[in-house]
């Protein structure tokens, strides 16, 4: 058999595996055990003879790009489950929640029922009007401190800068947990334990955040400073005015991530709040789960409710967060 011939009939066992490998799966999703352990087998043979009669340097690339997309897919599908399973559960009744083994689809994706029950038995509203209020205050306070140090971090020259920065540096690993005495006594001390107050003034810096913005800001060049500087222009007004709209892409990242932080934190609330009308959602939902006990579905819709806006808001800004902390994290 010549090598021409060789490459030819490599391509088609190749292809014939592929078709096996893909029969195989669905047979295995139709839960026929008598096909699709011998065609996952035969594809496996077919696949491993096409590539050793065609092992040309594309169709290894081929394999190694296909089995690539595999993976990622499953691991797409292994992520993205547990999200499908909670919105699809909470439409389902308490009869459908029950059924062994358990459907993957309600049937009736307008059965609002269960967000009813969830919105009566517990004020959900007023949960999420403090998440927003608690939110929207944490992340426009800790912004604005967080541009504030990054320019004179990054801009200002003063003695021990270097050496103040690596201290604080160095805050970012003790773990929250060890200062929440402290900021719980803080929190007493000024008289707004159970208060929204309580759940804002704690969360007015980062130093996480002011390490991002102010890697980006070094990055701009000294240059277009001194110009700046040069023109009249103060160093309030050119922050404003020139290294705020450039540092666009980084503050995104910050506003987002800082967002999702406050609207899922929970142990900081359990320890301040103990008035039911001052609540958050990650805090309503765990007292909700006591009350409604194993109604699976009245859990699963309020769960919805507090984790769909953060998805929402993950799933449009997703590529801000990627691409801000890549490049605030370029320039040590």
């Amino acid at each position: 058999m010549t090598k021409q011939n060789k490459k030819r009939l490599g391509t088609l066992l190749y292809i014939s595996g592929l078709a096996a490998l893909f029969l195989g799966l669905v047979f295995l999703l139709a839960k026929n055990s008598g096909l699709y352990p011998m065609l996952l087998i035969t594809s496996a043979l077919l696949i491993a003879s096409g590539l050793y009669l065609n092992h040309s340097y594309q169709t290894k690339l081929g394999t190694f790009k296909l089995f690539q997309h595999v993976l990622l897919i499953l691991g797409a599908v292994v992520m993205v489950f547990p999200f499908y399973w909670m919105i699809a559960s909470a439409f389902k009744t308490s009869a459908e929640m029950n059924i062994f083994p358990p459907t993957m689809l309600p049937n009736n994706w307008f059965n609002y029922d269960n967000f009813v029950i969830a919105f009566k038995t517990a004020p959900f509203a007023r949960y999420f009007i403090n998440s927003v209020i608690t939110c929207l205050s944490s992340v426009a306070i800790t912004t604005l401190t967080t541009i504030l140090a990054s320019f004179a971090f990054s801009r200002f020259n003063f003695p021990g800068k270097e050496i103040i920065f690596s201290l604080l540096l160095s805050m970012m690993m003790v773990p929250f947990e060890i200062l929440v005495i402290t900021n719980y006594t803080t929190i007493v001390k000024l008289s707004i334990n159970d208060t929204l107050w309580a759940l804002v003034l704690p969360f007015t810096s980062s130093i996480f955040y002011t390490y991002i913005l102010r890697n980006f800001f070094q990055s701009i060049p000294d240059g277009l400073y001194w110009s700046a500087r040069v023109d009249g222009c103060s160093n309030w007004r050119y922050l404003w005015k020139v290294m705020v709209p450039i540092a666009k892409p980084s503050l995104s990242t910050i506003v987002l991530l800082n967002a999702m932080a406050s609207w899922n934190s929970f142990m900081w609330p359990m320890l301040v709040i103990k008035q039911d009308t001052n609540r958050t959602l990650p805090f309503g939902l765990y007292t909700f789960t006591t009350e409604v006990g194993a109604n699976n579905e009245l859990l699963m819709a309020a769960s919805s409710v507090v984790v769909l806006p953060m998805i929402i808001l993950f799933l449009f800004a997703r590529k801000q967060i990627v691409g801000g902390v890549a490049r605030g994290g370029i320039k040590g």
